[in-house]
């Protein structure tokens, strides 16, 4: 019998164990025709229901409004960086996008969009090291900008927006990567959110853009067709070849989170997941918290040990306990857990049990 281990990686993350096992029985035999769901065509109807059923279980899991359009985007989340100010910064006649820098993701996304558009960026925890999230009030909304942009979860450091902001008639517009459909959210709030699927969804490559329907059909001229979501929403996410198999995947994921309960049953077990992580840490000194306890969400921990020797040793004897991908991100350093929805409780107590002893081993 192999080892149990249990993958703490930021993305791409675990999958539940029962959908890949579903993968694995039908892998060489979908739906009974002798052929992999990867060899079936985009424009086969047996696609076509696969789609469909993804797109109305997501729909159903977010009670998403009927004005809203679920599309399945080629080039993940970082993709939407750009193609998010080439489909609507000219809703503004200045092209000005508004932008809260609050971690890595978010930097890097109003980064990319500064060459489509006025891009703004209004708020920044950058000089705490993005320790925190600032504070976004409605005199810091022009109303004259195209959207706000925020990351509504941020990964390499594990701060969460636990409320979002007013923004009047500028659409509020949320990268959601690292947490969709881990809490339950008010979709009517925002213009748009996307995410890229491989954290809580599905493989990477391929991320979802659910977008207001009168958004579309401000894309600027020169927007390539592939990135125009008013062309990918008229051709349900099928303009040419989509990525079939992530797509699937992604379906399979949604079922078994409806399995779950649904959000709100598997946004409580997520709760019991951080919260049993941030008790150990907050009650010692030898695990040190990155975020401020106001900002912490539920789907990334991060935290520091004394050197970056301790860390090392720290990340040795955890793989060798079955403990996978604790290594911090590359531009942070340090440990981070990432406890996405597929993330059993039991590896959250084999990953405490584990805490506990290293402390007591090395303290």
């Amino acid at each position: 019998m192999s080892k149990q281990v249990y993958n703490f990686g930021a993305g791409p993350a675990m999958l539940p164990v029962p959908v890949m096992e579903q993968i694995r029985d039908e892998f060489l035999d979908f739906q009974g025709l002798g052929v992999s769901v990867i060899e079936v065509s985009h424009r086969a109807k047996q696609f076509e229901k696969v789609l469909l059923d993804a797109q109305e279980s997501f729909r159903q899991l977010t009670n998403l409004p009927d004005n809203y359009k679920i599309l399945f985007v080629h080039g993940g989340a970082r993709m939407q960086f750009a193609a998010l100010p080439m489909n609507l910064a000219a809703r503004s006649a200045t092209k000005k996008c508004l932008y809260a820098e609050t971690g890595n993701f978010a930097k890097l996304a109003n980064k990319d969009a500064k060459v489509y558009g006025d891009i703004r960026v209004i708020t920044s925890s950058a000089d705490s090291n993005y320790d925190h999230i600032p504070e976004i009030t409605s005199e810091m909304v022009d109303q004259d900008a195209a959207y706000l942009h925020i990351t509504s979860n941020n990964t390499l450091y594990g701060s969460r927006y636990n409320s979002f902001p007013e923004t009047g008639a500028v659409p509020l517009i949320a990268d959601q990567t690292s947490e969709i459909l881990s809490r339950v959210i008010d979709y009517s709030k925002f213009g748009c959110i996307y995410a890229g699927l491989q954290k809580n969804l599905g493989p990477a490559g391929t991320a979802i853009v659910v977008i207001r329907e009168d958004l579309l059909g401000h894309a600027v001229a020169e927007t390539p067709t592939l990135l125009n979501y008013e062309v990918c929403a008229k051709d349900n996410s099928l303009t040419n070849t989509a990525n079939t198999f992530a797509i699937y995947v992604t379906g399979l994921v949604l079922q078994w989170l409806q399995q779950q309960g649904g959000v709100a049953a598997i946004e409580k077990v997520n709760e019991q997941k951080a919260k049993t992580l941030y008790d150990l840490i907050d009650g010692t000194d030898y695990f040190r918290g990155v975020i401020k306890p106001e900002c912490r969400g539920t789907m990334n921990v991060s935290f520091n040990l004394s050197s970056e020797d301790l860390e090392a040793k720290f990340l040795k004897e955890a793989g060798e306990r079955g403990l996978y991908a604790l290594k911090g991100h590359r531009s942070v350093g340090g440990i981070r857990a990432s406890i996405y929805n597929a993330m059993p409780l039991a590896g959250i107590e084999a990953l405490a049990t584990f805490m506990r002893e290293f402390e007591q081993n090395n303290g």
